[in-house]
């Protein structure tokens, strides 16, 4: 897995371009809602089982509807798209629904395990939540290879973005 075999840079590649899709700011926005709504009203555990489910089927449904979309997405006929390579380019590009449970998770794993508060672990998860729609907003900025101004600028639009988000989740519920 040298620089020559066109392998190099692979992870951090699939990381980046998965953390900047909007199945990523989905699952963000998701999961936040989860846990505003679930954590007055169960254990700590039943929130981080009813995250986890709640965000594999939505990420399944949302694996479908592309791999579908795909599959048709090449002009009048859909057989020049195989089924395989569709389903393929879709979990590659709903990979970021995955990743934005994955730290919020963390989170509230430790509280179910008795580390942290389970408030605190909350209110941490929900921060982290807004955080990673910052970087969302960064990494989409970058990958537009605009000055470093204008990354931090679109970091703090979408961290903003995603506190009024995670915000009107709470209070709607």
């Amino acid at each position: 897995m040298g620089k020559g075999d066109g392998r190099s840079g692979g992870f951090a590649r699939f990381f980046v371009t998965a953390f900047s899709s909007e199945a990523t700011v989905y699952g963000i926005v998701l999961v936040s809602a989860l846990i505003a709504v679930g954590w007055e009203y169960d254990t700590d555990l039943e929130v981080l089982v009813f995250i986890i489910a709640t965000t594999l089927i939505f990420w399944i449904t949302h694996v479908y509807a592309r791999t579908v979309a795909v599959h048709q997405d090449n002009g009048d006929d859909p057989a020049d798209v195989p089924v395989h390579t569709a389903l393929g380019e879709a979990i590659r590009h709903s990979a970021g629904m995955l990743l934005a449970m994955l730290l919020p998770a963390v989170f509230l794993v430790l509280a179910a395990v008795h580390v942290l508060d389970e408030y605190v672990a909350y209110y941490i998860a929900l921060w982290v939540s807004i955080g990673m729609l910052a970087v969302v907003g960064y990494v989409a900025a970058l990958r537009r290879r605009r000055p470093l101004w204008r990354r931090i600028l679109s970091g703090l639009v979408t961290g903003i973005l995603g506190l009024v988000v995670v915000g009107l989740g709470i209070l709607a519920h």
